[in-house]
C-alpha cells in the first residue's frame, strides 16, 4: 500500500512539473513583431501623410481572446515593437477613422480596427508588418 502511495505522489509530481514546460503565446520568449504606422490625415481634397507618432497599437495573445492583453504606442516615426514574445499566434490591431461619407444611420462607428494576424515560428523570429496605413479626417 504504501509503495502505491509513493508511486501515486511520484506520477503526480512528473506529470505538474511536465505542466509548467508548455509555452503558450505571450512574454517570456525572443521573438519580436514590429512595424511602422503612418498616418493620412484628410483634409479637405488633400491627403497628408506623416509617421503616427504616439499611436496606439494592440496585441492578443493567441485567437482565443477579445480583449487586448498589451499595447505600445509608437515612436517619434510612426515605429514600434512587441518584444519578447513566445512561438504562437497573435493578432495586433490599431484604430483607423472611418470616412464620415461612408458612415450610415445604421453604423455610426467612427473609428474601425485594423486587425493583421501574426505567426511566430521560430523562438528569435523577427515579424516584419511593414508599413500600416491610419486614416484621420
Amino acid at each position: 500500500m504504501v509503495h502505491k502511495i509513493k508511486l501515486f505522489l511520484f506520477l503526480s509530481l512528473v506529470i505538474f512539473s511536465f505542466s509548467f514546460c508548455t509555452k503558450v503565446e505571450g512574454p517570456g520568449g525572443g521573438a519580436t513583431i514590429r512595424g511602422v504606422v503612418i498616418e493620412r490625415d484628410h483634409v479637405g481634397v488633400n491627403v497628408f501623410e506623416y509617421p503616427a507618432a504616439d499611436q496606439d497599437l494592440y496585441i492578443i495573445y493567441g485567437n482565443e481572446n477579445s480583449f487586448f492583453d498589451d499595447d505600445v504606442k509608437t515612436s517619434y516615426d510612426g515605429s514600434f515593437e512587441f518584444r519578447y514574445l513566445q512561438k504562437g499566434s497573435y493578432q495586433i490591431f490599431v484604430y483607423s477613422d472611418v470616412n464620415p461619407a461612408e458612415q450610415t444611420p445604421d453604423d455610426p462607428s467612427s473609428t474601425e480596427a485594423k486587425l493583421f494576424s501574426v505567426t511566430i515560428s521560430d523562438k528569435d523570429e523577427v515579424v516584419d508588418l511593414g508599413t500600416i496605413y491610419i486614416d484621420k479626417y
